[in-house]
């Protein structure tokens, strides 16, 4: 993925880009159980945002992060507490699963 994380901005992956990210990457959910339960995409990690500082652990960060919420906020939240632990190849889907839900309807909409 080789992004760097500009605050200003933020690093904001299409659909189509975050469906097409190497293995490499660590898909991160950030949402809660009910909404993973609900609808996720393949191969996420989920750690609710709420539990990210006590959770950080469990990524890697020497490899990309690419986050997702439902609409992108809570994910843009994740990235700045991300790049504040030292994650430096980091993004987010914009848009959250819901834009990606409407790129692949097989990935129900809430």
């Amino acid at each position: 993925m080789e992004i760097i994380l500009v605050f200003e901005q933020g690093i904001h992956l299409s659909p189509e880009t975050y469906r097409d990210l190497s293995e490499a990457v660590q898909r991160l959910d950030v949402r809660e159980r009910w909404e993973y339960d609900l609808a996720h995409l393949p191969g996420a990690i989920l750690i609710p945002l709420g539990e990210l500082a006590s959770r950080v652990g469990e990524l890697d960060p020497s490899r990309p992060v690419a986050a997702y919420c439902h609409h992108g906020s809570r994910s843009l939240h994740a990235l700045r507490f991300l790049h504040g632990a030292g994650f430096t190849d980091i993004a987010h889907l914009a848009g959250g699963i819901d834009a990606y839900s409407r790129m692949d309807p097989s990935v129900p909409r809430y």
